[in-house]
C-alpha cells in the first residue's frame, strides 16, 4: 500500500465545486486586493479564534515580523525563542533588528518549558515567543503568568496549531499580537503562501493594517513607513470555506493520532507524542523520536509509506545564525530531537488500515 505523508484528495474532492465556485466569484467580482472577501474571511477567523480582529497578511513569516514590529520591538531588544522550531519564527526576530534568545523546551512535549524561560529573562528581554509545536498547545497559562510578572510581550506562533487549546482558551489568543500561517499544508492551508495576526487590542489592529498596506490606510497617504503584505481575496475565498470543515478535519486528525498511540505503544525504541496536562494537540504533524531514525525511514521509504523530518536541523546551527556563535552542543535538546524526530503520515482522510500499514511496517522494522 503506498501511503504518502500528506494527501489533500480527502480534504479538496469533496470541495472541489464550492472551491472553484468561490475563485469564481473572485475572478468575476473583479477586485482581488482588499476587497470584501478579505474582510469576510478576517471577521470569520477572529469569531473562530475568539479575538476581537484578525488582519491578513501575506505569509506566516510576515505576520510573526509584523506583530513584532507593530508592539515596538526593535534594535537593542531580546525575543525569547524556542531552541527547536522553524526557523521562520527566529528569523521574525531579525527582521525586526531584534536578538533571538534561544531556549531549550520540554523534552516530552517539544513546547517551551516555563521555568527555562524564566531562567533566560534579562533586562533586554522585551518579549516571548512561544510556539504551539506540531499542534500541541504550548503551557500559556504558566507563560502568561510569566510575562505579566516581568512585564514582557508575549507573541505567539500559531503556524502549527489552529484550533488547539491551552486550559480551555484557544492558541492564538494569548498574545499582545499573535500569527498564524496558511501555507497549504497548514491545518488550515490556502492554495499558496497567507498568513493572519490575531489580537485584542485596536490600536495595534490599526497600525497592522497600515503596516501590510505601505502603512496606508487611506490610498496615497501614508502614515508610517510600511510593507506590502496582504492577503489576497482568491485565498481568503478559499480560506473562508475551508475554515468551515476544519473542526472536522481537526477531529479526524485527533483521530487518526489515538489510531498510532493504539498500534504504535510498545514499538521498539520508539518515544511517542506527549501531551501537556491542560493543553490540546490538534496534530499537524504526528512526530516519534527513534534512535534509529535514518534506516527506519530508509524501510518505511522501501514500503511506500512517506515520511518527513521536521527538522533536521535547529536554528542555532543554521549558517544563516552563524553569527551568534552557538556552538554544538549549546542546546543538547533541540539537537536531540533534531537527531531523532520522524512525522509519520498524517491527513484528514487517513483510515485505520493505513495506520495499521505504517505501524506494522515499523513494528516489521524493529
Amino acid at each position: 500500500m503506498q501511503i504518502p505523508f500528506l494527501s489533500f484528495t480527502p480534504q479538496h474532492q469533496p470541495i472541489r465545486e464550492e472551491v472553484l465556485a468561490a475563485l469564481t466569484r473572485v475572478y468575476d467580482a473583479q477586485w482581488y486586493i482588499l476587497g470584501q472577501e478579505v474582510a469576510n474571511f478576517e471577521a470569520a477567523y477572529a469569531a473562530f479564534n475568539q479575538t476581537a480582529y484578525c488582519v491578513g497578511v501575506a505569509n506566516g513569516l510576515d505576520a510573526l515580523h509584523l506583530a513584532l514590529k507593530a508592539l515596538g520591538v526593535g534594535p537593542g531588544d531580546e525575543v525569547i525563542v524556542p531552541s527547536n522550531t522553524y526557523i521562520a519564527t527566529w528569523l521574525a526576530v531579525t527582521q525586526v533588528g531584534a536578538t533571538p534568545v534561544p531556549v531549550e523546551p520540554n523534552a516530552a512535549t517539544f513546547n517551551l518549558d516555563p521555568a527555562r524561560v524564566e531562567a533566560a529573562i534579562t533586562p533586554r528581554t522585551r518579549a516571548i515567543m512561544p510556539v504551539h509545536l506540531y499542534g500541541q498547545a504550548c503551557e500559556m497559562t504558566a507563560l502568561m503568568a510569566l510575562a505579566q510578572r516581568h512585564n514582557l510581550l508575549v507573541v505567539e506562533d500559531n503556524a502549527q496549531a489552529q484550533g488547539a487549546t491551552a486550559d480551555g482558551q484557544l492558541t492564538g489568543s494569548f498574545g499582545h499580537a499573535n500569527g498564524t500561517s496558511f501555507y497549504p499544508g497548514k491545518n488550515l492551508g490556502a492554495l499558496g503562501d497567507a498568513g493572519a495576526i490575531t489580537t485584542n487590542d485596536d490600536a495595534l489592529n490599526q497600525k497592522l493594517r497600515s503596516l501590510r498596506n505601505y502603512g496606508s490606510q487611506k490610498k496615497y497617504y501614508n502614515e508610517i513607513v510600511g510593507y506590502n503584505s496582504r492577503l489576497d481575496e482568491m485565498q481568503a475565498a478559499v480560506l473562508s470555506l475551508k475554515l468551515q470543515h476544519l473542526a472536522e478535519w481537526t477531529r479526524q486528525r485527533q483521530a487518526v493520532a489515538a489510531l498510532y498511540n493504539q498500534h504504535l505503544a510498545g514499538v521498539g525504541d520508539l518515544i511517542l507524542p506527549t501531551v501537556a496536562t491542560g493543553s490540546t494537540h490538534v496534530y499537524h504533524l504526528y512526530v516519534v523520536r527513534t534512535a534509529h531514525r535514518q534506516e527506519l525511514q530508509q524501510h518505511l521509504t522501501s514500503q511506500g509509506i512517506g515520511t518527513l523530518v521536521h527538522y533536521p536541523v535547529p536554528p542555532h546551527r543554521q549558517e544563516a545564525y552563524a553569527g551568534l556563535t552557538m556552538a554544538e552542543g549549546r542546546f543538547p535538546i533541540a539537537e536531540a530531537l533534531a537527531a531523532t524526530c520522524l512525522s509519520l503520515p498524517m491527513w484528514p482522510g487517513m483510515t485505520e488500515e493505513h495506520v495499521a500499514a505504517v505501524a506494522s511496517a515499523m513494528r516489521h522494522f524493529f
